[in-house]
C-alpha cells in the first residue's frame, strides 16, 4: 500500500492522521495528492496548500457504483423518469461515499451505441459532479448493433446490458447472444437483468383471477422461480458464449446457489446483490405504504437475505450495486399502480455505504477490506476502471473518503440529496457515514454539504474486464 513519491512539487492535498484502507489490508498513514492522483501514502508527508485532518477516521477508496439509474428518458412520453439527473444523483452519491457511477444508458431503437455514448457524455459534461461510465442498455438487439460492439468496446464503452423479463428478449434470444460473444471477444462484460416474463406473465395472471392484484402480492407477482429460470438461462448463454457475465441485483439464495454452481465449473460469472434484499424483506408489501419497497426482483424472505449476506462473506457475491432508481413518494403511492403495472426502483445512493458499513463491518458480517472490495475494488476491476479507481495507490486517482465511525445518527428524509425526497431506510439508526468525500483530488463533500461543482465530473476512460483477486 505504500508508495514514494510522484512529484517533488509540493502536494496540492494532504489527507493527514487517518488509517488507510484498501482492499488488501489497511495502515495508520498521511496521504498525498497532486495534480489529482495519489503522489505519496506514508512516510513524512510535508503540508500540502490544503489539509484535511482524518485523526481518528477510516480513509478508503471513493465508493464505485456500478448499478444507476440518472438522467433517464423513458421510451412511454405517457410515464414519467426517474426523478434525479446527474447533478442530484451525484450530490446524493458523494454525500453517501460514492465518487464514481456506472449509469444506464438505454440505446434508444433508432440509435447507434456510439450515438447514445455521446448523448449521455454531453449530459455529464454540464450536469455531473461524480465521474461517470455508461453501460449501454440494448432493448432492440440488430446485426448493426452486433458490429458495433467490438469497436465500441475500443473506445473504452467495454460494458453492455439487456432485460430477460421485456418482450424483446424472447424475441431476439439469439441475437442477445451474438452480442454477448462480440462483448466477450472484445475483452468487455455483458450486465444481464434475470427474470423470466413467461413465469411472470402466468403468476400475474392468477393473481387477476383470484382479484388479488394490489402491491400486498407484488413478492407473489415475481416469485422465486422467475428468477431462477432466467438465472439458469444466463449460465447457459455464458457457457455458451464464453462471455464474462455479470448479474445484476440478485436477490434469493437459490439463484445464488445456481451462480455458485456455474462459478466452480470455471464460468466466467459474476454477481451483484443490492441494499433493499439486505435490509427489507417481503412482508413490507402488505404495510400501508408498500408500494414503496417494490423493485424487479421483488424483497424476498428472510432465509434469501441471510443467504446473500453469507454470499457477501465468502466471495459468492462480487458487487454491491444500488439500482439508484428513484421516484417521490408520490409516484410510488399511485393509487393507479398494480402488480401489473409496478413503479419500480427507490433511491438508494445516499444510504447505500453508510447503511452496509453500519449492518457489515460494525456487526462483524464482513471485514472493512471486504467492504471496500464489495464497493469500490471489484467494480473497478470487472469495468475496466482498475487501478484508476477502487483503490488508494500512487498513481492512482485521488477518489478518498473520510469515515466518522465514533458517534451514531439516525437517517431523516429531509438530510437527503436525492430528489425522490424520502428513502425506505428513514428512522434508522446508521454508525458511519462519510464526513470528507475527495474526487480526483477535490474535496466536494464536507460538514453535510456538497461543495463541488455541476459540470467538474468526467465521462472515466475505461479498458476491459479483469480479473477479481
Amino acid at each position: 500500500m505504500g508508495g514514494g513519491p510522484m512529484t517533488d512539487r509540493q502536494l496540492d492535498l494532504v489527507v493527514r492522521g487517518g488509517t488507510v484502507v484498501t482492499a488488501q489490508g489497511r495502515q495508520q498513514a498521511d496521504v498525498g495528492v497532486t495534480d489529482g492522483r495519489v503522489a505519496r501514502i506514508g512516510g513524512t508527508i510535508s503540508k500540502g496548500v490544503h489539509e484535511v485532518d482524518a485523526t481518528g477516521r477510516f480513509v478508503l477508496p471513493g465508493g464505485v457504483d456500478p448499478h444507476v439509474h440518472l438522467n433517464v428518458e423513458h421510451l412511454d412520453p405517457n410515464e414519467p423518469d426517474w426523478v434525479d439527473d446527474y447533478t442530484s444523483g451525484s450530490e446524493a452519491a458523494l454525500a453517501g461515499g460514492v465518487t464514481s457511477l456506472g449509469n444506464m444508458a438505454y440505446v434508444l431503437p433508432w440509435e447507434t451505441l456510439a450515438a447514445r455514448v455521446r448523448a449521455e457524455s454531453v449530459l455529464v459534461a454540464k450536469q455531473a459532479i461524480a465521474d461517470v461510465f455508461f453501460h449501454t442498455v440494448v432493448l432492440a438487439p440488430s446485426p448493426e448493433i452486433a458490429a458495433e460492439v467490438r469497436p465500441a468496446v475500443a473506445a473504452g464503452q467495454s460494458s453492455m446490458k439487456f432485460f430477460m423479463c421485456l418482450p424483446s428478449f424472447e424475441a431476439h434470444a439469439p441475437q442477445f447472444s451474438r452480442i454477448m460473444k462480440a462483448a466477450g471477444d472484445a475483452g468487455g462484460i455483458t450486465l444481464i437483468h434475470c427474470e423470466d416474463l413467461p413465469t411472470i406473465e402466468c403468476c400475474t395472471a392468477m393473481l387477476g383471477e383470484r382479484s388479488q392484484m394490489g402491491m400486498a402480492h407484488f413478492a407473489e407477482s415475481r416469485p422465486v422461480a422467475s428468477e431462477l429460470v432466467a438465472i439458469e438461462r444466463a449460465i447457459a448463454m455464458c457457457r455458451a458464449t464464453g462471455a464474462p457475465t455479470y448479474i445484476v441485483h440478485l436477490s434469493s439464495a437459490r439463484a445464488l446457489a445456481a451462480c455458485a454452481a456455474a462459478r466452480a465449473e470455471g464460468l466466467p460469472l459474476f454477481v451483484e446483490t443490492r441494499p433493499l434484499y439486505l435490509h427489507l424483506t417481503e412482508e413490507r408489501y402488505r404495510d400501508a405504504d408498500g408500494p414503496l419497497y417494490v423493485a424487479q426482483p421483488p424483497l424476498r424472505a428472510p432465509s434469501d437475505r441471510e443467504a446473500l449476506w453469507q454470499g457477501l462473506a465468502d466471495g459468492t457475491i462480487d458487487t454491491l450495486g444500488s439500482d439508484h432508481a428513484p421516484w417521490t413518494r408520490a409516484l410510488k403511492l399511485d393509487p393507479k399502480l398494480d402488480v401489473a403495472h409496478p413503479r419500480a426502483g427507490v433511491a438508494e445512493l445516499d444510504t447505500m455505504l453508510p447503511l452496509f458499513f453500519t449492518e457489515g463491518v460494525a456487526t462483524g458480517r464482513i471485514s472493512l477490506e471486504r467492504f471496500v472490495a464489495l464497493t469500490a475494488t471489484n467494480a473497478a476491476r470487472l469495468f475496466g476502471l482498475y487501478p484508476r479507481k477502487g483503490t488508494i495507490a500512487v498513481g492512482s486517482d485521488a477518489d478518498l473518503t473520510v469515515w466518522e465511525t465514533r458517534e451514531r445518527r439516525i437517517l431523516r428524509d429531509e438530510d437527503l440529496f436525492s430528489r425522490a425526497g424520502h428513502s425506505v431506510y428513514a428512522g434508522r439508526e446508521i454508525s458511519a457515514w462519510p464526513s470528507t468525500t475527495i474526487r480526483r483530488g477535490a474535496v466536494v463533500f464536507e460538514r453535510g454539504k456538497v461543495v463541488g461543482r455541476a459540470g467538474s465530473g468526467e465521462v472515466i476512460p475505461r479498458g476491459g474486464t479483469q480479473a477479481l483477486i
